[in-house]
C-alpha cells in the first residue's frame, strides 16, 4: 500500500521544463578512497578526484558519467613498488542511476528543497596503472553504490556543495587488494574471474564537492510544477467559449443585416432625391382643377412668419366662402439634418398652418387635413422646400 502511495503521489506532478537540453548539471569533487576491510581506512587511504555529469529526466529520476581517478601517494605505502612512480595509479569511469529520495518519497514541492538525499547506483569499468608488473596492468568491471548529500546553496539553487559516500566493488579481474589501496595483488598467482560483490575486494569512497546546474527552457535552473486543471474546468472554459464564438457569429449577421438595411435607406434616400421633378409635375397635374397656397418656413423653424400670414388668411376666406370646400396642408423640409428630425419638422409646419385656420379663422377641424411629407424635393433650390402646401378642393 505505501508503495502504492509514492507511485501515484510521483505520477500526479507535473513540471515544466523537461526537454532533453534541460536539466543538466556538471560537478567536481575530491577526496579519500580505502580499501574497504583488512587494511586501515585512514592509514591506507589515498586521494582521489574525479568530475560528474548528470542528466535529470523527471524531479525523482536521472543519469549520471561519472569519472574518478586515485593518486599514487609514494612507495612507502606500496612496500612491493610494484605501482611504479605513475601519479595517477587507477581511474575508474561508471554510469549511475540516480533516484531523488526526497522527492520520490516525499513529492517535488515545485523546487528543490535546502538538503536533498540522492541515492546513485551503477557499474562502470576501472584500469590500474601496474608498469612494472604487466599481471597487474589490469582492466575491471566495478559497480558502484552511495548516498549523495546535497546542499542548495543559493536562491536560484543553481549551486550545490556535495557530500558523497560511497562504496565500490570490483566484480571481475584480480580481486585482492593491496596496502595501496589498489584493486589488485601482488601476487600473480592469486589472480581470478569474480562477479559477486565482496567486501574484501571492494573500497570505501568519501568525497566532497560543488555542482552548477545549467539554465533551462523555463528560465529556472530546476523544475518547475505546472498549473493542473480537472477535465470539469476544463469542459467548463470550453463550453464558454463557444458560447461567446457563438454570440460573435449572431452578432456578425446582425451586423450584416443592419449594413444591408442602411444601403437600402440610402438607395431610397437617393431615389427621392433624383424623383423631384417628377413629383412637382405629378402635383400639379393632379391639382390642375384646384387651388394651392404656399407657407413657407425659416430653416430648422416650424412657427409661420408674419409675412406669409396673407397666404394662410387666402385658404381662410376660400374656406368661408365655400362651405363644403375642404383643404389638405402638407409639410415639406429641405434635405439639410437627419432624416428623423426633418420628418418631425415637415409635420409641425403643416400643423401650424391647420392650427392657425382654426384658432385665427375659426375653421372647423374636420375640415383641415394636415399631412407631414418629410423632406420636399419640389424644387430646384433645397431650401425652397422649406413650406407648407395648402391644397383646396370641393
Amino acid at each position: 500500500m505505501l508503495c502504492m502511495s509514492v507511485v501515484v503521489a510521483h505520477a500526479q506532478t507535473t513540471v515544466i521544463g523537461s526537454k532533453f537540453t534541460d536539466n543538466w548539471s556538471v560537478g567536481v569533487h575530491g577526496g579519500l578512497i580505502s580499501p574497504a576491510s583488512h587494511h586501515a581506512i585512514i592509514g591506507d587511504a589515498r586521494a582521489t578526484a574525479g568530475l560528474m555529469l548528470t542528466k535529470m529526466i523527471t524531479p525523482s529520476f536521472g543519469l549520471s558519467a561519472e569519472g574518478n581517478m586515485a593518486f599514487n601517494v609514494g612507495s612507502h605505502i606500496d612496500p612491493t613498488g610494484l605501482s611504479g612512480s605513475c601519479a595517477i595509479d587507477a581511474t575508474n569511469v561508471s554510469l549511475l542511476a540516480n533516484v531523488n529520495l526526497n522527492n520520490f518519497l516525499g513529492g517535488y514541492r515545485g523546487e528543490p528543497r535546502k538538503v536533498e538525499f540522492v541515492a546513485i547506483y551503477g557499474f562502470g569499468w576501472s584500469h590500474n596503472f601496474y608498469p612494472k608488473h604487466e599481471a597487474l596492468d589490469l582492466n575491471m568491471l566495478t559497480s558502484k553504490a552511495g548516498l549523495n548529500i546535497n546542499f542548495n546553496i543559493d536562491a536560484d539553487k543553481a549551486w550545490q556543495i556535495n557530500i558523497k559516500p560511497a562504496i565500490v566493488w570490483a566484480l571481475s579481474g584480480n580481486m585482492e587488494v593491496t596496502p595501496a589501496g589498489n584493486i589488485g595483488s601482488t601476487n600473480p598467482e592469486r589472480l581470478c574471474l569474480n562477479t559477486h560483490y565482496n567486501l574484501n575486494h571492494a573500497l570505501l569512497e568519501l568525497t566532497a564537492g560543488v555542482t552548477y546546474k545549467f539554465g533551462n527552457s523555463n528560465r529556472t535552473h530546476n523544475f518547475v510544477k505546472a498549473k493542473l486543471y480537472d477535465q470539469a474546468e476544463v469542459d467548463g472554459l470550453n463550453a464558454k467559449i463557444n458560447d461567446l464564438r457563438s454570440g460573435l457569429k449572431s452578432k456578425d449577421a446582425d451586423l450584416q443585416a443592419a449594413n444591408a438595411t442602411i444601403k437600402d435607406l440610402e438607395a431610397q434616400l437617393n431615389d427621392c432625391r433624383n424623383k423631384a421633378p417628377q413629383i412637382i409635375r405629378e402635383t400639379k397635374e393632379n391639382t390642375t382643377n384646384n387651388l394651392e397656397s404656399v407657407v413657407t418656413f425659416a430653416q430648422g423653424k416650424s412657427a409661420i412668419a408674419p409675412s406669409q400670414y396673407p397666404n394662410v388668411e387666402r385658404i381662410a376666406t376660400y374656406l368661408k366662402n365655400h362651405k363644403s370646400a375642404k383643404v389638405v396642408v402638407k409639410g415639406y423640409a429641405s434635405p439639410e439634418g437627419s432624416i428623423e428630425i426633418n420628418t418631425k419638422l415637415a409635420k409641425a409646419r403643416a400643423e401650424a398652418v391647420k392650427t392657425m385656420l382654426q384658432q385665427k379663422y375659426g375653421i372647423k377641424a374636420s375640415r383641415i387635413q394636415a399631412e407631414g411629407q418629410g423632406v420636399g424635393n419640389m424644387f430646384s433650390e433645397p431650401d425652397w422646400n422649406r413650406v407648407a402646401i395648402s391644397t383646396l378642393s370641393e
